[in-house]
């Protein structure tokens, strides 16, 4: 092999070229693909959780001992990790694990079948008392 084949790089300090190397970054490492991570699955599971983005996820303290389930690869253990420590939404597991939303969406499904996890979700607004009525309230105790 040549330096041109190289891209310039003289031979001493070029990595060799082999097959499946375009899957390898010298500085990041080998790279896996999002859907290799889940095994092709775009979807959270066959229980039809939708986790959406402030869904609050909590390791459960019952779960079952899956530090050596095959089934579990190793992003399913930093999940469970993050969790672990503290409740976090899917979107702060999604930055903190450094993996695409919809990769934690599939993971956490897997993960919640297992019994690892629990998932609430935050009052929606429309359910919270009127702001009125909560003012009336304080009013109301100030005046005792």
């Amino acid at each position: 092999m040549n330096e041109e084949d190289r891209g310039g790089i003289p031979g001493d300090l070029a990595l060799p070229i082999l097959p499946g190397s375009q899957w390898y970054d010298a500085e990041a490492g080998p790279l896996v693909r999002p859907y290799a991570v889940t095994g092709g699955r775009t979807e959270p599971g066959p229980n039809g959780v939708q986790f959406d983005l402030i869904a609050l996820i909590t390791f459960d303290d019952s779960a079952p001992d899956v530090s050596r389930d095959p089934l579990l690869g190793p992003e399913h253990r930093a999940l469970l990790m993050l969790c672990r420590s503290e409740t976090q939404s899917v979107a702060e597991l999604s930055a903190d694990s450094d993996l695409p939303v919809g990769v934690v969406r599939v993971l956490l499904g897997d993960l919640l079948e297992a019994g690892c996890v629990r998932v609430s979700r935050p009052v929606p607004p429309a359910l919270l008392p009127d702001e009125r009525i909560l003012r009336e309230v304080i009013n109301g105790l100030r005046a005792l």
